[in-house]
């Protein structure tokens, strides 16, 4: 044993109890299950790749932090420090730690990301065929809408259930920033629940799409009958929605600004910005949100006995929602004069612009001259600020001192 004590990593698995080993072992297998599919292109390897890396050497990686006490740890992140001499500690030893106090504690992660999203975000459709994009939008929110009291049924309070919900946006910053302020002591799990569910969507929503009859599945749609929009009109709309949208929601006000200050700096062609928020900022956020959910994703997190119930309701979030855009598709489908596929409801589920891709893969599967794909980022981008206007009625209304929290028993 006291050769094994120089190898911390393989000691440590002695020094624990059965189901802490085990955990372990589990977890260090499901990371490396992440990084094959990510590396397999399965997964989506800008999430999933850092965040499998992360749980396997933050699982490999536990050792003896105290040897008087025995107090076992890891030198990548400590969520539960508290106080500011605890903080102050671990911001000198930890690495991640900097990382997780600056940027994930009060969201910063999730508007770093949502500026460089905004930078990239193309709304010539949303704001030529607005009345479908934001009909297919409101549809696909039905995962948000009905999970709430799915999760209160299951024995979640409000706020847990209201943070649980958002995943039904298909939103992974929306869902971080929403946890953190709905749900903190779970915003890990619940937040790693929607990366780990938005990987998969990929390859889980063409099964759901088969719903929609194989004809249907196939219709052309012209993009040459799409109206050109100004980029003039388009920098008016991203000011004029940031200013309503905050005024209606202020405490979503930091997602809208960075998304619509994005696409604000797109439409107004500052090249070294939209360089800047589309390149090194959007990629380099993305890598460390994966990284360090990676890193907070330790064994305690999988023995949280509400885990398996954020597993459940994470499922049926996005097949409810899944769900509600298919059925938004067909509804359009008939009452559109226009030749219109069903499949662009998909793409309304907001994410961008996964599900979007994954509306033409089905799309083309059927009928190889089918081109929905232009048509579908409308849908896509309506679902971003669909999702962000819940998460703002969510964040107001179930916080403890929200103003529905009372109401539904919390």
């Amino acid at each position: 044993m006291l050769i094994l004590e120089l190898f911390q990593g393989i000691y440590t698995f002695f020094l624990t109890a059965p189901e802490i080993a085990f955990g372990r072992l589990f977890l260090i297998a499901l990371g490396l299950l992440f990084v094959f599919l990510s590396y397999k292109k399965i997964l989506e390897p800008l999430v999933m790749l850092p965040l499998g890396m992360g749980m396997l050497a933050v699982n490999a990686g536990l050792m003896v932090m105290d040897a008087q006490t025995g107090q076992l740890g890891n030198l990548f992140i400590n969520p539960l420090a508290s106080n500011v001499e605890q903080v102050m500690y671990y911001l000198q030893i930890d690495f991640l730690q900097p990382i997780y106090n600056f940027t994930f504690s009060n969201g910063l992660i999730a508007c770093l990301v949502f500026m460089g999203i905004g930078a990239i975000t193309d709304i010539d459709i949303l704001l030529a065929r607005p009345y479908m994009s934001l009909f297919l939008a409101i549809c696909a929110e039905l995962g948000t809408v009905l999970t709430l009291p799915i999760a209160m049924a299951m024995g979640l309070a409000p706020n847990e259930s209201a943070a649980i919900a958002l995943v039904g946006g298909a939103d992974g910053p929306m869902v971080l920033y929403g946890s953190i302020m709905l749900a903190r002591d779970l915003f890990v799990p619940i937040t790693v629940v929607a990366y780990v569910y938005l990987g998969v969507i990929y390859a889980g929503y063409p099964f759901l799409a088969k719903i929609i009859p194989r004809r249907l599945r196939g219709i052309e749609m012209d993009w040459r009958t799409i109206p050109q929009v100004s980029p003039g009109a388009k920098f008016t709309f991203a000011i004029l929605a940031c200013g309503f949208l905050c005024l209606l929601f202020p405490v979503a006000a930091p997602l809208f600004g960075s998304f619509f200050v994005g696409l604000a700096i797109k439409e107004a062609g500052v090249l070294r910005f939209i360089e800047f928020l589309s390149g090194p900022l959007l990629y380099g956020a993305t890598f460390f949100l994966g990284f360090t959910l990676g890193a907070l994703l330790g064994v305690d997190i999988i023995l949280n006995p509400k885990v398996l119930t954020l597993l459940v309701l994470g499922i049926i979030a996005l097949t409810l929602s899944g769900l509600g855009g298919i059925t938004g598709g067909l509804i359009y489908h008939k009452i559109t004069k226009e030749p219109f596929n069903p499949l662009i409801g998909i793409a309304a589920v907001s994410c961008v612009p996964t599900t979007a891709k994954v509306a033409q893969k089905c799309a083309v599967t059927v009928n190889k001259k089918a081109m929905i794909l232009p048509f579908a980022m409308g849908p896509c981008v309506a679902g971003v600020i669909t999702t962000a206007i819940f998460t703002g009625i969510y964040i107001t209304g179930f916080r403890p001192e929200g103003v529905f929290f009372g109401l539904f028993g919390g």
